[in-house]
């Protein structure tokens, strides 16, 4: 049986949305589902319980999402094991495609779903980002960014031992090799992006400073010689975009501008080794 564990820190604008799409069509039983409430102060744990037995609910004083997801794992009975954002959207069948994907001939150890980003109601430059963004090498092969990691009993015994982290859902995407993973198409979450540059701006600033928490974790553990993997943006990556198509220069002028304003942002909290600052966007959870 899957076990599917979402944290939520006072997600009762969002959490109901994920719970009913994933509790549409799925037979009673046939999914494991954990929301583990960490440090809500609002009806989050409430909204989980209002769907009924089929969802059960855990709560933590802890506003942690690692520990919330640690926590999850103690009380998740099933493989293949799925981590879900609060704030997303995945249905059923999304569920069996990812399940799928781990099992039987040419498996892999981790999978995630295709992203569906709708940009209604989002400023022009938050959708010129976005342009970029999503064009991107890493972002498209990569796990992060999705809101979803579904793994194997194999590939999980491998994230496991991973540190706490501020970009966990990188770190996991990073552990494994590309012939490990897999994006499949057949499965989509709907991901809500920030409306407004300046939301937009706080979440690059997270981004920021968690890369580079995952990168001062590589360079300790690294073996001399060994490169790390990394999902960084390089010029090369954009002059390979602008190659292929010049009409995105205007949005490319717009993403290096964003991530300026993250590196600037993000300064701050890195050499002061502020990790645990979570700035979260909340226009994209009107």
């Amino acid at each position: 049986m899957p076990s599917i564990v979402i944290p939520a820190h006072n997600e009762e604008r969002t959490l109901g949305r994920l719970l009913d799409r994933l509790l549409d069509g799925a037979d009673d039983g046939e999914f494991d589902i954990l929301v583990v409430c960490n440090g809500c102060t609002d009806d989050t744990a409430a909204v989980a319980a209002a769907r009924g037995p089929r969802i059960r609910v855990v709560e933590t004083p802890v506003p942690s999402k690692h520990e919330a997801l640690r926590l999850g794992d103690r009380h998740a009975e099933g493989f293949p094991r799925l981590y879900v954002d609060a704030d997303v959207e995945l249905g059923a069948a999304d569920v069996r495609a990812l399940g799928a994907a781990l099992d039987g001939p040419g498996a892999v150890l981790a999978a995630a779903p295709a992203r569906e980003l709708p940009m209604t109601g989002c400023s022009w430059r938050v959708r010129a980002y976005y342009r970029v963004w999503q064009r991107l090498p890493a972002v498209r092969d990569g796990l992060f960014g999705r809101g979803v990691i579904a793994m194997s009993a194999e590939g999980h015994a491998r994230i496991a031992a991973l540190p706490p982290l501020m970009a966990d859902d990188l770190a996991a995407s990073l552990a494994f090799t590309p012939a490990e993973r897999a994006v499949v198409p057949t499965a989509r979450v709907v991901v809500r992006p920030p409306r407004t540059w300046r939301d937009l701006i706080r979440r690059r600033i997270r981004a920021a400073t968690s890369t580079a928490q995952l990168e001062a974790h590589q360079g300790t553990s690294a073996t001399a010689g060994t490169p790390q993997p990394s999902a960084r943006t390089g010029v090369a990556d954009l002059r390979a975009l602008l190659r292929a198509d010049p009409a995105l220069l205007p949005a490319v002028i717009v993403f290096l501008s964003a991530a300026l304003a993250a590196r600037r942002g993000a300064r701050k909290a890195v050499a002061a080794g502020d990790f645990d600052t979570w700035l979260r966007d909340e226009s994209s959870r009107q």
